[in-house]
């Protein structure tokens, strides 16, 4: 008897996998009133095409790749807004330099950045947000005074191009990158003893430091990932331009934040599966494409946008109240 009771409970959800549903039942929805729009105004079913969902993922990939590395960040109870000069100008010094040395200079870039961003907040005890907004204006004074305040005259590399654009097997290259900085994120959180500090930090700080973890080089290293993250979605940005250009990151910076948060990650730390931020990311782009479709006017979008953004946060709200 007791054995037959203990099998329902192995397939209820717990608080980390009502977000990833939740979040999964409004891309279903989604789906279909785009489909059902589409199909009544011009008798198609494009969302539901290969090419659209493949192309829609392609879309998503450069903000899969921000979000998976501001994921870090916000598990350790911080946040950087740096990502989108970060970004920037890790495209634009990866297209100035070019050649094999490329890629690497704009990861190098990237890589630079988040170290500042580690030890100013690990170190200086700066609060992240106050210290990595002001490193995006560090960055993006620099980047002007680099270009002169005008347009980069500079081009991507063949391979930029191709993995942010080539295909294989009808496969975007961009869909793949992002697969396997997925699956190394998700080992790294899942398997791993950082992954746990990164845990155990978002959770108390103070706790996991007298606990014996190495919450200092945690911190630094976390915010490291999310710098090279973003220098690596830069190249692939710039890739699919073909061209770096300034300001290309501040579209991201925001709904990198919320792709993380949407999937159920605590914004104060120690909270979160990375799956939900994959499934955050595919939200927002999808929710994005289909306010495109429907022709709606930029402000009927924000205001869409951010409705329900909202409605989803209080939903997880009211969740977690009840399990309380």
């Amino acid at each position: 008897m007791s054995a037959a009771l203990e099998k329902p409970a192995r397939f209820a959800l717990g608080p980390d996998d009502k977000p990833i549903v939740i979040a999964s039942a409004f891309i279903i929805l989604l789906l279909v009133i785009g489909t059902a729009y589409t199909l009544v105004t011009a008798g198609t079913m494009t969302l539901l095409s290969p090419n659209y969902l493949l192309q829609q993922l392609q879309i998503g990939a450069f903000l899969g790749i921000v979000a998976a590395g501001m994921m870090l960040v916000i598990l350790i109870g911080h946040i950087d807004l740096s990502v989108a000069w970060t970004l920037a100008a890790s495209a634009m010094m990866a297209t100035t330099v070019g050649g094999p040395w490329a890629i690497p200079t704009g990861l190098a870039v990237g890589l630079a950045v988040g170290l500042v961003n580690g030890l100013g907040v690990a170190y200086l005890r700066v609060p992240s947000m106050i210290f990595t907004l002001a490193v995006n204006a560090v960055m993006r004074g620099l980047m002007v005074a680099h270009t002169g305040g005008f347009a980069p005259q500079t081009a991507a590399t063949d391979l930029m191009r191709f993995l942010a654009a080539g295909r294989v097997g009808g496969i975007p290259m961009a869909i793949f990158v992002w697969v396997g900085v997925s699956i190394v994120i998700a080992v790294v959180l899942k398997r791993t003893v950082f992954g746990r500090t990164i845990y155990a930090i978002g959770n108390r700080e103070a706790a996991a430091y007298l606990a014996g973890m190495r919450t200092r080089g945690v911190i630094v290293a976390a915010f490291a990932a999310c710098g090279m993250l973003a220098g690596l979605a830069g190249v692939l940005l710039a890739g699919y331009s073909t061209k770096a250009y300034q300001g290309m990151g501040d579209a991201y910076v925001l709904p990198a934040i919320a792709a993380v948060v949407i999937g159920g990650a605590n914004i104060l730390g120690g909270s979160g599966r990375y799956a939900g931020t994959v499934v955050g990311v595919v939200l927002i782009v999808l929710l994005n494409s289909v306010l495109s479709i429907m022709q709606m006017p930029e402000a009927g979008r924000q205001i869409i946008y951010g409705a329900v953004i909202i409605t989803m946060l209080l939903a997880y709200r009211s969740g977690r109240v009840h399990q309380g």
